[in-house]
């Protein structure tokens, strides 16, 4: 510990202590959202005493639309070819695809209100057969935090997107990529192609990016791997903060709840906070600084390989 450090060490303390018995009331009782912002400026103080290790991560993959294909000119046979036989067409028809048949034997609520990232990875881990819905389970994973953070990943250190890959990493799940989305629809769309494609879930990072959910499934009125305009109607979804209620969000909802689009879209990119809350613009964005792959856009972790068996 440098020089710098250990001077203001004695001044973070005592901004802790004197913060802790000002705030008290304002803080259990959240009142106009200001224990939120209590705990991001205990965040702050905590993080310049003890910084996250500034090293290399996973990577944030930013994702732009394609281009639209051009015409396919039309061909002219010749008088003497033989047309080719059409392909017999691809029903049309609704989907509804998840990758558990049981979620409430793979879930698992959060021990603290700060784990939300830790029991998704536990949740992740349990679908694939790689863990097992305990608090022991939970524990040892939070407990391993050190070896997965870095500055990049988390400003304010501890569990961040590629935090939570790593982890699903170290326990036999390496191949899962953090991808961040300038539209809403083409995050939404590209995590249920994944989800048909891999029987693997999907992690989605809602609340600006400030929590974590499971994404185990969704509906809709076609299979998006083969329609290109599919349209999806909402996910199933895992929500570690269950059973608790958010004076921001609401009462959480229950193991494997389908939420529909207008659900979805509240939660994760375009929800403004009510009356005395501070307003938050849409997709990720965190207040305790820039992060220029995500801000902005609607980042998922994302399963690359399919499930063995």
């Amino acid at each position: 510990m440098n020089s710098f450090i250990r001077r203001r060490w004695p001044l973070a303390a005592l901004a802790i202590i004197f913060l802790f018995a000002a705030g008290f009331f304002v803080v259990q009782t959240n009142a106009l959202g200001m224990g939120d912002r209590f705990d991001r400026l205990v965040s702050r103080i905590e993080t310049f005493i003890d910084p996250p290790p500034d090293r290399s991560t996973i990577p944030t993959v930013v994702v732009t639309a394609e281009p639209s294909p051009s015409p396919t000119p039309e061909v002219t046979l010749a008088p003497s070819a033989s047309p080719t036989p059409s392909p017999t067409p691809i029903p049309r028809v609704a989907v509804d695809v998840t990758v558990t048949d049981d979620h409430e034997a793979v879930f698992t609520s959060q021990i603290t209100d700060k784990d939300c990232a830790v029991a998704g990875t536990q949740m992740v881990l349990t679908i694939l057969g790689l863990g097992e819905p305990t608090n022991e389970f939970q524990t040892e994973i939070h407990d391993r935090i050190g070896e997965w953070e870095s500055l990049d990943d988390s400003l304010n250190g501890g569990w961040g997107p590629a935090a939570v890959a790593l982890a699903l990493a170290a326990y036999g799940e390496p191949n899962y990529e953090i991808r961040a989305y300038d539209t809403y629809p083409a995050a939404l769309r590209d995590s249920a192609i994944a989800i048909t494609e891999m029987d693997k879930p999907v992690v989605m990072f809602p609340w600006w990016g400030a929590h974590t959910w499971v994404m185990t499934g969704f509906r809709a009125d076609a299979d998006p791997t083969v329609f290109d305009d599919a349209e999806i109607s909402g996910a199933y979804i895992l929500d570690p903060w269950y059973p608790r209620v958010s004076s921001i969000w609401g009462a959480s909802d229950p193991p494997g709840n389908f939420e529909d689009r207008a659900e979805l879209e509240r939660n994760w990119p375009a929800f403004q906070g009510p009356p005395g809350y501070e307003q938050i613009g849409p997709g990720w964005t965190r207040p305790e600084g820039a992060y220029p792959d995500r801000d902005g856009r609607f980042v998922v972790l994302i399963p690359t390989t399919p499930r063995d068996g």
